[in-house]
């Protein structure tokens, strides 16, 4: 075996300190310091290896893709800070507020929309526990359908277009951003009309818990309601699909429409008269935030990866995944057991820069296709990130729930929701399709 056994104990320390609560940055580098070390005073490290690592670097920053990340997050922080979100979510409210779970497939579309414009799922989930869960137990909504809605609708920030865990993937994996968007679009609006499906269908069965919205409550109504949804729906809806039609088509790259994006919600931030310094001071310190993060995990994990190639690590885990019984099934089905574990206590972009790479040369030679894959561990983490007792998004609801909404109430109703993720999962497993064969008409 070698050496290998010293990278082993190198992941597994990492991950014993990861799931401390550790930053993920410096137990990267941490680890990958004292192995590091460790590996020169075994023999069972070559020192030159080192030389690689500005190479790394540098190719890593020269990654036009990264640069979608903070122009889609500004996007969304502009949404979100300038008040249009929550103007979106009260017009579409008072269209579907007349049906029985009236307000329960509005937070579905706005979610969705919010999704496309803001790739994060913790902005998306807290934007709409604010705004959408005190109305909806106004409204005498069962808590369960309620916060089950919310945080189910809200994660889909990690599957649709322009998700920052796709453009992270595109990264770390080495497939096209574009062909990950396009891959992802149909698996994401199947789990959104899932959703929805399930909302009707509660609203039939048992329509105490997804009452309509009463009379009164619908201040906007005809002629006033229609010119509202012409000034605070359409226009973002109208954002969104440009920027996502300009990357399907091949109009414009990633980056290049993420930035046509970011200054289209300050134009309609203008427009609507609400765009001013704290809006903009907000959003970029939102987005700075979240870039640097994401770059000073990048910076890491590559030294980290280093360190654990020189060490064998990655040739074990390779030989490991593909000698499993099964082969190609087996492979799949090991490696959405391991993300869907993970991400439950981990973050997307740590198990985006902790588990992908290793499968990556793995899926490779088994002849896995890697937009596929890819697409199918980013539905995987929808679940995982709803998943009681510590999924990420339960907790971001928890934060902003009002007093009568009991922690309880939030993770029984995110298991309804964990099951029709399930659903959409085997379905992208079995009929890889959902993802190729929108990828092959657009010729991505």
């Amino acid at each position: 075996m070698g050496f290998e056994w010293v990278a082993i104990i190198m992941f597994v320390l990492f991950m014993a300190l990861i799931l401390t609560g550790y930053p993920v940055a410096y137990s990267f580098a941490g680890t990958a310091v004292i192995f590091l070390l460790l590996g020169l005073a075994l023999g069972a490290f070559d020192l030159r290896l080192l030389r690689l690592l500005p190479n790394r670097w540098f190719g890593a920053m020269s990654d036009f893709t990264l640069l979608a990340i903070p122009f889609f997050v500004f996007m969304g922080a502009v949404f979100e800070k300038s008040g249009l979100a929550e103007r979106l979510l009260t017009t579409i409210g008072m269209l579907f507020g007349p049906l029985r779970g009236g307000l329960a497939l509005a937070v579905v579309f706005v979610a969705t929309l919010l999704a496309a414009a803001t790739g994060v799922v913790a902005a998306t989930v807290i934007v709409m526990g604010i705004l959408s869960l005190p109305v909806m137990v106004r409204y005498k909504y069962d808590h369960k359908l309620a916060t089950g809605v919310i945080t189910a609708s809200g994660t889909l920030a990690q599957l649709v277009p322009p998700s920052l865990v796709l453009i992270v993937l595109s990264t770390t994996v080495g497939v096209a951003i574009g062909d990950l968007f396009v891959g992802a679009l149909i698996p994401g609006l199947m789990l959104a009309g899932l959703y929805a499906l399930y909302v009707l269908v509660v609203a039939w069965l048992r329509p105490e818990k997804a009452p309509a919205l009463p009379p009164e409550a619908r201040t906007l109504q005809g002629w006033a309601l229609a010119r509202e949804t012409l000034i605070a729906v359409v226009p973002p809806i109208l954002l969104i699909f440009a920027v996502l039609g300009s990357i399907f088509a091949g109009i414009a790259t990633p980056t290049e429409a993420g930035a046509v994006g970011a200054a289209g919600a300050c134009a309609l931030a203008a427009m609507n008269r609400r765009l001013n310094w704290q809006v903009i001071k907000g959003a970029g310190r939102s987005t700075a935030n979240l870039t640097a993060l994401v770059l000073m995990i990048l910076f890491s994990s590559t030294f980290f990866s280093l360190v654990f190639d020189g060490l064998g690590g990655q040739r074990w885990v390779t030989n490991f995944l593909t000698n499993l019984p099964g082969g190609f099934w087996g492979f799949i089905i090991v490696a959405n057991i391991v993300v869907f574990l993970l991400g439950i206590n981990l973050e997307f972009l740590e198990i985006c820069f902790i588990v992908m790479p290793l499968f990556v040369p793995a899926a490779k030679a088994l002849g896995v296709d890697l937009v596929w894959f890819s697409v199918m561990m980013a539905v995987n983490l929808n679940m995982a990130f709803i998943s009681p007792p510590v999924g990420f998004s339960l907790f971001y609801l928890q934060s902003v729930a009002p007093p009568e909404v009991e922690t309880l109430d939030i993770h029984k109703g995110a298991l309804p929701f964990m099951a029709l993720q399930g659903v959409a999962l085997l379905i992208v497993m079995l009929v890889p399709q959902t993802v190729t064969w929108l990828v092959g008409l657009t010729g991505n």
